[in-house]
Parts: structure tokens; C-alpha cells; sequence
């Protein structure tokens, strides 16, 4: 089969592949549109450490089953499908608990580390457990479910935040996952929303997106514009969709008085907390792992049209351009901002 595979770092190539048979509990999926993730661009250079080469990337994806394993049922050659990149067990204490993202043998669809090595979907053919397939509704085109894996991690971020209705936010960093939280947000009924970002392109889109406000933390004092726009109290809930240490500060410094602070974003590994302001505040602060669960409720999200991925999608392509893309990507140009690639 053909396949898109990081040879070495900072080189991808189109390879022939042998194509994988499923087993038992598994499907073979004919991969339809798979997207070039964020974590994937950082894990080009081999900084982030997980996508060690030779490796197939890819795990924002959809397709067909084109083959059940042994033991399979519910499901049938020719369903459309989008599938979880989080591989769990269903079996562990936390898989049965529901907290599929904690999963003791969880791995990830397209992320080679020193734990494990799973080809991904930047392939025409991929195998993944019957357990994190999604049945897609017909409304929703197999580009639109390459979304899904990112909108699923900002619905959790906001599940696990949180909010009453009205409530204010203030939400840092509108690149992908941060423009679908501002969407989800919205969603969840919050009544302002300020987002920050140092891209005025993307702090465009955010208003278009339904922002109510937008700061650029290159000329705005971000807290003490809170606290003005707040009467003096900051906001309820802030979320960080980025993960630095000025941007995290800011979350801290701009929500009133046992606020809530949810961390989605994790660019930096470690960061320095300013432990006095939180314990004298009485402030929540949360990570968001991935997601656990959320993609049936992501694609109802879409399908009703609540939740708009079309618009952030900058290009649809065929996988022989993907390494193009991936340097593209890498190199922050302009414009660019979500590709798809078709096998």
C-alpha cells in the first residue's frame, strides 16, 4: 500500500508499505482523508521524542472498513467511520471507569517512543480496535471527521472546566484547538469570551468565530484588562490552548477569586507557578487530557452545525504532496493553518 513515512527526521517519503491485516477485535480501515496534526509538526525534528523513525504518522483520521478481524460485530464492509487516536483497553480500572484517556495500556495511533511503536494513518490502509470506532453520520463528509480528533479534545477540555451559564472566559491561543474551544464554549453556553493570541490573523478568525474580545499579548496587559472588563473581579474559567509560562501566568492572574483554570496546551514541559497567588485565591487549576469519549458528541457537534471545522481547514491534498505540507506546516507559513491529506 502506499504510505507517507518519516525516514529519518525532518525527511518523509512515499513508500510501498505491506498492508495490515486486522486481528482479533480489530478493523482494517481504507483511510479517507487523515489530517496533519500539531503534535505531528513538533514531532517532525524529533524534539518532542515520540516519532522516532521509520514511522507513519497520522491520527486525525476517517475512512471505510474494508475487513473486520475475528470477533468483530456491529459493525460491517463498507460503514463510514472515524476512529479515536487514543488506543485504550477497555479493560483496565480506568478504561472501565470511563477515563479512557488514563488507560494503564493506552497507546497512540501514529507515535513511535521508547513504550511503542504504532504505524499510523498516513496510508491508504490503517488497523485499529473495533473499540474506538465511531459509525459517521451521513451529513458529515470524511474531511469534516478528520476534525473530529481535535474538536474532541476541546470538547473535553471544556467538559471537565467548570461553567455556568453567563459565565466569562478568557481563552489563550486560537490556533486550532483554541478556535474550536471558542466554539465550544459558546456551545456550553458561556457568556463572553476573550481570546488572546499574537497572530492577528488568527485573532480575526476568532471573531468571526464569536469572540467577544481579543488581546495580543505583544501590546495588552492581559490580567488587567480582564480585571477592567470584569469590574475588577476577573473572569470565572480561563483556559490555555498553547502551554508556555507567560501563557499559563495569564490565565492565573486574570480569573476573580476561586476561578478555574483548565490547561489544554502543553508546549512547555515545565513551567514556574506562582504557588502564593494560587493558594490565596483559592484557584482550580486542571490539565485536559486528550479526550475520553467526546467524539460522538463532537460529531452530533458538526453535524448540526454547531460547531464549524470547514473554515479552518486551509487545504485538502493528496498524500504525495504531505511532505510538502509537512515543511509548509513546520516553517509557519503564512495562511496556513489545517491540512487534510487523501490517500
Amino acid at each position: 500500500m502506499k504510505a507517507l513515512q518519516l525516514k529519518e527526521y525532518n525527511h518523509q517519503e512515499i513508500i510501498d508499505a505491506p498492508k495490515p491485516s486486522p486481528k482479533a477485535g480489530e478493523v482494517l480501515i481504507k483511510v479517507k482523508a487523515c489530517g496533519i496534526c500539531g503534535s505531528d509538526i513538533h514531532g517532525l525534528d524529533g524534539s518532542t521524542g515520540r516519532r522516532i523513525p521509520p514511522l507513519i504518522m497520522g491520527h486525525e483520521a476517517s475512512g471505510v472498513i474494508e475487513e473486520l478481524g475475528p470477533g468483530v460485530k456491529g459493525y460491517a464492509k463498507g460503514d463510514r467511520v472515524t476512529f479515536d487516536s487514543t488506543l485504550f483497553c477497555g479493560e483496565c480500572r480506568y478504561c472501565r471507569e470511563g477515563n479512557f484517556n488514563f488507560c494503564e495500556n493506552r497507546q497512540v495511533l501514529g507515535v513511535a517512543c521508547d513504550e511503542y511503536h504504532r504505524d499510523g494513518a498516513f496510508a491508504e490502509y490503517v488497523v485499529v480496535p473495533a473499540i474506538v470506532l465511531y459509525p459517521m453520520p451521513d451529513e458529515v463528509s470524511f474531511v469534516q471527521a478528520a476534525m473530529i480528533e481535535p474538536l474532541a479534545v476541546a470538547v473535553h477540555g471544556v467538559s471537565i472546566t467548570p461553567i455556568t451559564i453567563g459565565d466569562t472566559a478568557l481563552l489563550m491561543g486560537a490556533g486550532i484547538i483554541g478556535l474550536l474551544t471558542l466554539q465550544v464554549l459558546r456551545t456550553a453556553g458561556c457568556g463572553r469570551i476573550y481570546v488572546a493570541d499574537v497572530d492577528e490573523g488568527r485573532l480575526k478568525q476568532a471573531m468571526d468565530f464569536g469572540a467577544t474580545g481579543t488581546f495580543n499579548p505583544k501590546k495588552d496587559d492581559i490580567p488587567a484588562e480582564m480585571k477592567k472588563l470584569t469590574g475588577g473581579l476577573g473572569a470565572q474559567i480561563a483556559l490555555d490552548a498553547v502551554g508556555m509560562e507567560s501563557t499559563v501566568h495569564a490565565c492565573l492572574y486574570s480569573v476573580r477569586k476561586g476561578g478555574n483554570v483548565t490547561a489544554i496546551g502543553n508546549l512547555a514541559p515545565e513551567i514556574k507557578l506562582p504557588l502564593q497567588h494560587i493558594v490565596s485565591h483559592q484557584i482550580t487549576l486542571r490539565g485536559s487530557n486528550a479526550s475520553s469519549g467526546e467524539f460522538a458528541s463532537s460529531l452530533q457537534l458538526i453535524q448540526s452545525g454547531r460547531v464549524d471545522v470547514d473554515s479552518l481547514i486551509s487545504k485538502v491534498a493528496p498524500l504525495e504532496e504531505g511532505a510538502d505540507y509537512f515543511t509548509r506546516l513546520y516553517n509557519r507559513e503564512a495562511g496556513l493553518m489545517k491540512v487534510i491529506l487523501e490517500p
